[in-house]
């Protein structure tokens, strides 16, 4: 991503910080976001000096998701035919589907910092992110039903594999708001911090914690979480098992042994 209008990339040693900058809109997710965000975590991913990533936003509102005036959900092509309408729908509903599924696809861990509204694709956003965290202040809502449209980004996907069942169809079927303490309680944030400064805070210290760790390691336990999601409980084992036969003579461990034996933190270099 070498510029972008909607986000800005900071780095601080092996931490990423991924900001959605569009502060006058509320971070509304208009075409720039959704063409720029696959680029950027691509970006990160391919990045060896970065480690970990956390993604927040500028302004008083992580997002009230998809900018309806810019995206033209629903309206035009009145001279192409149904099928022809359809189909240009339905790529355009693949492109945006693409765009979330690069921040899951990241290699490196990503951390959601959630403060004031996050609304509609931003459940698609932080659902995609590894570790959810948020201010006393966000307020979450699966809001697409109250718009007439049916969740189609990865909500309805990923938000079941974070919290259970029943709480994902209460707050798809009724697109109301709940509070940064529900959310934490149904499990969808790891934990509220008290305002945004402190939020922001504790979501670097998290990535810095996870940056100390070997980075080969902390990939590699991405991956097996992602590949094992869908897998009986054998066949995860069998891939962590190959896994680990083709990554674990590395020299991170190798460093590891030798800093436990000399009673110092290890410097690890992902090699």
């Amino acid at each position: 991503m070498t510029s972008s209008d909607v986000l800005t990339i900071e780095r601080d040693g092996p931490v990423a910080t991924l900001w959605l900058d569009r502060e006058q809109q509320r971070n509304a997710m208009g075409p720039a976001f959704w063409a720029d965000l696959p680029d950027a975590m691509a970006e990160l991913g391919e990045d060896d000096g970065v480690r970990a990533v956390v993604l927040a936003a500028r302004g008083p509102h992580f997002t009230v998701g998809l900018d309806l005036k810019t995206m033209g959900i629903g309206g035009g092509g009145a001279k192409r035919s149904a099928a022809a309408r359809a189909s240009a729908f339905l790529s355009q509903v693949k492109r945006l589907q693409r765009s979330i599924t690069s921040v899951a696809d990241c290699p490196k861990p990503v951390i959601a910092a959630v403060h004031g509204a996050c609304i509609g694709g931003g459940i698609d956003l932080i659902t995609a992110c590894d570790i959810r965290l948020a201010s006393a202040d966000a307020y979450f809502s699966v809001r697409e039903t109250k718009i007439a449209i049916v969740a189609d980004v990865g909500t309805l996907q990923r938000l079941p594999r974070i919290v259970g069942q029943g709480h994902v169809a209460e707050l798809a079927f009724t697109g109301k708001d709940i509070s940064a303490a529900r959310a934490a309680e149904i499990g969808l944030v790891n934990e509220v911090l008290g305002d945004v400064d402190a939020l922001h805070k504790a979501a670097h210290e998290m990535a810095a914690e996870i940056a100390a760790n070997s980075p080969l390691a902390v990939m590699g336990t991405k991956a097996v979480l992602a590949a094992c999601a869908d897998r009986s409980v054998e066949d995860g084992l069998d891939y962590v098992a190959v896994w680990n036969a083709a990554f674990l003579a590395s020299d991170d461990l190798n460093e590891a042994l030798a800093a436990f034996l000399e009673k110092r933190p290890p410097n690890f270099t992902g090699q």
